[in-house]
């Protein structure tokens, strides 16, 4: 019987693909079906290194993740691969503080088998064995070979600088293979003549470049395959049409608010619910709620699943989303639940939304893993704050960001990441957006900050419409979430697309004199400042939002700078940091597209090693200042083009 074997891509930083493996697993467990019988056609085998299996916090967060609804995979086979000195240089004593590197495995309660590596009969039993536990009870084992590393750290390494009884130890054994070929022969099975000639036939293979043993290569050719020829090449691209006509918006508007008649709300969502159908109905502006669910309904009735996970994703951090109901009748804790996306009709493709457990790092790692899987999928992922990613940045470094330059490894995860300066200090404060647009090169990824509900709309759209599978970094609100000032009509969902850059509404280009850049929240500051300048004052100024940060929008910038034909200043204004946000990004990138003679400078908060300050009157006192400082005369560094 044929069996498809995928490697999953590691990168040097130990356990942290163990989750990835995990997710990939999910992934076509999912496409075949899921439940016990895709359980069993699809497993992760993993392979650890003793010092690592207990050293490195991803894999217990990864074993936490075994038997939870959104993340099980009916079981891992897990390998450890103990030499019993780590990574050459540990001492035992500094080794940890279990008995067995193995011990991690008792959070799952999972079996392990400690097995002598020299012992090539016996390693062979108790893999079997453990692979036959998992597949009875779908659930984790672990396999222990206890052995020894005979070169050190690499081929190249001395390991009796450090390790010097081991290695006298070591260095008297004759080889696994040479004591199997003995006790073969001891019991008349193979020669020890025979095991030689063995021996030199494989490595005269090697040499040959061809493999020791015949190996029937299957590539995955049936109906379960996930096709990712279709994305191969494939470039960031805004010229695709987002839009949906306004019957099906409706349509679909009243089937997520309808419930079933014995369900009892929430007063509170019970208000949010009827609002949304007022919204599709087209009584009322579509807020940010609104618009992720017609967004995700839409690419469910185009057969595009959709994966949303996060610490609070179900309500949403900001009881934004509530995707979930939840009857205030139930009489049991696993009953009672509604999720309106979950009901489409036969024909729509299904929707998973799972509060994961508190860990960011392997829900992450798995994530990625899942897309990677998962070509017509759209897999989201929400930080329950923006910098709740921090925990997870070996992903985003190893994974996210450098994957598909790395190992040609395609993926179109989406991370949304409340971002937003309200006050709450500097835990709370910012998703860091610095460090993503650092990462971006190549067109390895989009980085988005959109300031209202449509924009928010047409960008899900465009993540699963586009011909390329890419990463979306998406810094999303948090008090725009309710601000009406961010909602849209339903017809800029039926009729509009998602823009790169929105420029201001002003009557009169021609008198504009300075053009205020910025991105996210900040904007509905500034345009409340602005209308506190005299009347005719306030036309001196221009108030741009950038909504796409990476790819940069060079077009649309220049585009915008050639409107204003009298403009002879730009100002970028941003909530964070000088030495933070956009700032340091942005700046050469619009230098570049400024006419001979403008000048450039920076309002926003001082540069400071904190996101943000910590006293609300402070926080206050600061976002005047940069509100003044966008609309003041432009003191200090300046930048001409």
């Amino acid at each position: 019987r044929h069996i498809h074997l995928a490697l999953e891509f590691n990168p040097s930083h130990l356990e942290i693909v163990d989750p990835v493996v995990v997710g990939s697993v999910r992934a076509r467990q999912d496409r075949r079906g899921g439940g016990k019988d895709a359980e069993r056609l699809v497993l992760g085998v993993m392979v650890h290194g003793d010092a690592a299996f207990p050293g490195q916090g991803v894999v217990m967060e990864t074993l936490n993740l075994a038997d939870t609804r959104g993340y099980g995979t009916g079981g891992t086979v897990h390998i450890v691969i103990n030499n019993q000195i780590g990574f050459t240089t540990s001492d035992p004593r500094d080794k940890g503080s279990m008995t067995y590197c193995t011990d991690p495995a008792k959070l799952i309660e999972a079996p392990v088998l400690h097995v002598n590596g020299d012992d090539p009969d016996a390693v062979a039993y108790a893999a079997e064995l453990v692979c036959e536990f998992q597949q009875t009870f779908q659930k984790d084992a672990v396999l222990d070979i206890v052995c020894f590393r005979k070169l050190g750290h690499n081929e190249q390494d001395t390991p009796a600088v450090t390790q010097p009884l081991m290695y006298r130890a070591i260095g008297k054994h004759p080889g696994t293979r040479a004591l199997y070929a003995r006790k073969l022969a001891g019991a008349g099975v193979v020669s020890l003549e025979e095991s030689e000639q063995m021996r030199e036939e494989v490595k005269a293979r090697l040499k040959e470049g061809r493999p020791p043993l015949l190996l029937n290569i299957l590539t995955e050719r049936h109906r379960y395959r996930a096709d990712w020829t279709r994305f191969a090449g494939g470039v960031l691209s805004n010229d695709i049409d987002t839009r949906v006509p306004m019957a099906e918006l409706t349509r679909l508007g009243q089937m997520i608010t309808t419930l079933p008649e014995t369900f009892e709300l929430h007063p509170i969502v019970a208000k949010v619910v009827a609002d949304r159908r007022r919204m599709a109905a087209g009584e009322l502006r579509v807020d940010w709620g609104m618009a992720e669910h017609l967004a995700y309904a839409t690419l469910l009735s185009a057969g595009y699943a959709v994966r949303l996970t996060g610490e609070d994703s179900g309500r949403g951090t900001f009881s934004h989303r509530h995707a979930v109901l939840h009857d205030q009748k139930r009489e049991k804790w696993d009953e009672g639940d509604y999720v309106p996306l979950q009901h489409l009709g036969p024909e729509a493709a299904p929707f998973t939304v799972i509060d994961s457990v508190l860990s960011e790092n392997a829900v992450l790692g798995f994530e990625y893993g899942y897309a990677t899987a998962a070509p017509d999928a759209l897999v989201l992922w929400e930080a329950q704050f923006g910098d709740f990613a921090n925990g997870a940045q070996v992903v985003i470094d190893q994974f996210i960001s450098s994957g598909e330059v790395k190992w040609g490894r395609l993926c179109g995860l989406v991370l949304l990441l409340p971002h937003g300066y309200e006050g709450q200090g500097p835990e709370h404060s910012s998703a860091r957006i610095e460090r993503y647009l650092q990462l971006c090169a190549g067109d390895n990824m989009r980085v988005v900050q959109p300031s209202c509900a449509a924009q928010m709309f047409h960008l899900i759209r465009l993540q699963m419409l586009q011909k390329a599978r890419k990463p979306l970094i998406v810094f999303t609100p948090k008090s725009l979430l309710r601000n009406k000032a961010a909602s849209n009509d339903l017809t800029e969902l039926s009729e509009g697309f998602f823009r790169t850059v929105i420029d201001d509404a002003c009557d009169s280009p021609e008198i504009v004199r300075r053009i205020v850049f910025c991105s996210g929240r900040v904007y509905y500051d500034l345009v409340r400042r602005r209308a506190e300048i005299n009347e005719e004052a306030q036309k001196h100024y221009a108030i741009v939002r950038m909504e796409q940060l990476y790819p940069f929008p060079h077009k649309q910038v220049k585009s915008v700078i050639d409107r204003y034909p009298d403009a002879g200043e730009i100002v970028w204004c941003q909530d964070e940091p000088q030495n933070q946000g956009v700032w340091n990004y942005a700046k050469t990138r619009i230098l570049m597209n400024m006419r001979p003679g403008m000048r450039l400078a920076y309002a926003g908060r001082p540069e400071s090693p904190s996101p943000a300050v910590g006293y609300s009157a402070r926080h206050a006192q600061q976002l005047k200042d940069l509100q003044d400082a966008a609309f003041a005369p432009i003191k200090g560094f300046v930048l001409t083009a």
